[in-house]
């Protein structure tokens, strides 16, 4: 059997969730089960993306970084 908890949340939260229910007799339960279902990646990154994001951030703390406007001006993006 399922423990039940009550919970506050802001009522546009719930308008929210009530907004995506995909009927009207469908649980908050089931809509937030759903949600978290979509949050979870189950596959790791795999070691060339962690290289990847390590050499990003080597880039971060060493200051080799491009202005957002330099690089809106270098692509004509205004």
């Amino acid at each position: 059997m399922q423990a039940a908890s009550t919970i506050s949340i802001r009522a546009d939260l719930k308008d929210q969730l009530a907004a995506l229910k995909r009927h009207p007799k469908e649980s908050y339960n089931d809509v937030i089960e759903r949600l978290l279902m979509f949050t979870a990646d189950e596959e790791p990154l795999s070691e060339e993306t962690l290289a990847g994001l390590e050499e990003s951030l080597e880039d971060v703390r060493k200051g080799n970084l491009i202005p957002e406007k330099e690089i809106m001006r270098k692509y004509g993006i205004t």
